[in-house]
């Protein structure tokens, strides 16, 4: 499969807005079912902290005050991640705050999304729920740290979908995957699953 770059945000809120920003990115560079590299940095955007997610994340305001200001981090990512396809683990949420702190650079992001928790409900239907941390349990793959923090969240992410691009060969027998059939498998409904991989199988 070819490289994904993996990313998750830990924030101060659901939304972005000029009170709820970004705190910490981290980004996880897939190849081949392996991670091959990383980047993560806590970021300053100017707002305060909510205890509650303090609480959550253990990210606090005083370890903000001496983090890049943003602008910094998301033109030091931006150039990391350059045009590798993107995925996250419930990606709709981490799409609006990559857009969102892209724009406050002047910069547009190019390529789509593909989602491990949209793949995962259609991929590991058997799953108690399909929460990053139990998917992980349930596959037996590694715990890599806290979650809640964006190093830890994005390479279990990263395993995840390399666990899922091992399903999508042996159960299904695909030979060939791309970002782009996980993006057009996240919008089929699971009733219809197997149909559809039938049209790719063997290609």
């Amino acid at each position: 499969m070819e490289r994904i770059a993996v990313i998750d945000f830990e924030t101060t809120g659901i939304s972005p807005s000029s009170s709820c920003r970004a705190t910490e990115i981290a980004v996880v560079i897939l190849e081949r079912g392996r991670i091959v590299e990383r980047y993560q940095s806590l970021m300053n955007a100017g707002v305060r902290v909510p205890a509650f997610i303090e609480q959550l994340t253990g990210i606090s305001n005083a370890m903000l005050r001496t983090a890049p200001s943003a602008e910094q981090v998301m033109n030091e990512v931006n150039e990391f991640v350059g045009v590798t396809p993107l995925l996250a683990h419930n990606a709709a949420f981490d799409q609006k705050f990559w857009d969102f702190e892209l724009g406050r650079i002047k910069r547009t992001r190019l390529q789509n999304f593909a989602c491990s928790l949209l793949l995962a409900r259609r991929l590991m239907p058997a799953a108690p729920n399909h929460k990053l941390g139990t998917l992980t349990t349930f596959a037996n793959l590694p715990h890599t740290g806290k979650a809640h923090r964006a190093m830890a969240d994005a390479e279990m992410a990263a395993n995840l979908t390399a666990h899922l691009a091992q399903e999508l060969r042996q159960k299904h027998g695909l030979r060939e995957l791309s970002h782009d059939l996980l993006v057009s498998l996240q919008k089929v409904p699971a009733a219809k699953i197997n149909e559809h991989l039938k049209r790719h199988r063997g290609f």
